[in-house]
């Protein structure tokens, strides 16, 4: 089983927006890196994809979705600062049959991947995590042994 960690797109700037974070839109650059994503992981046997609950972050994954004719679930686990619970759920789900698209934010994804590292998994030394990019964890049954970062399509 695969879990991809998708970091949401390039959305409109925070000094920018007028509402709240919350509803922050992707820009036009960050609605490209969502088309990109759907040419990298359409051909994924993806069975489940969960989000933040950030509008940014349900843009980003939504056309994946609809590509593998799934529905995008909210999660509160994903949204900015619950990295343990991040973690927790992907674990979660990497241990459930097919693998899963979880969209989250820039504070979440990384400190996931350093507590991953620590727990062993081997992380390439240039690690990044651009917005719009994906890490592709994959689990043997007992933990995650793999990653590999896919830069963004933009």
């Amino acid at each position: 089983m695969a879990v991809f960690l998708v970091r949401h797109g390039v959305a409109l700037g925070r000094s920018a927006w007028p509402d709240a974070d919350q509803l922050r839109p992707l820009s036009k650059r960050g609605q490209r890196q969502s088309a990109g994503l759907v040419e990298v992981l359409a051909g994924e046997p993806i069975q489940r994809v969960l989000t933040s609950r950030a509008v940014r972050c349900r843009d980003t994954v939504r056309p994946l979705a609809r590509k593998l004719g799934l529905d995008v679930r909210d999660h509160d686990s994903l949204y900015e600062g619950e990295t343990a619970a991040a973690l927790d759920l992907a674990t979660e789900v990497a241990r459930k049959k097919g693998d899963s698209a979880l969209c989250s934010h820039g504070d979440v994804i990384p400190e996931v991947l350093r507590r991953l590292e620590r727990l062993g998994l081997e992380l390439p030394s240039d690690a990044e995590c651009a917005k719009g990019s994906v890490w592709r964890l994959d689990w043997d049954g007992d933990r995650f042994i793999h990653a590999r970062y896919l830069p963004p399509t933009d």
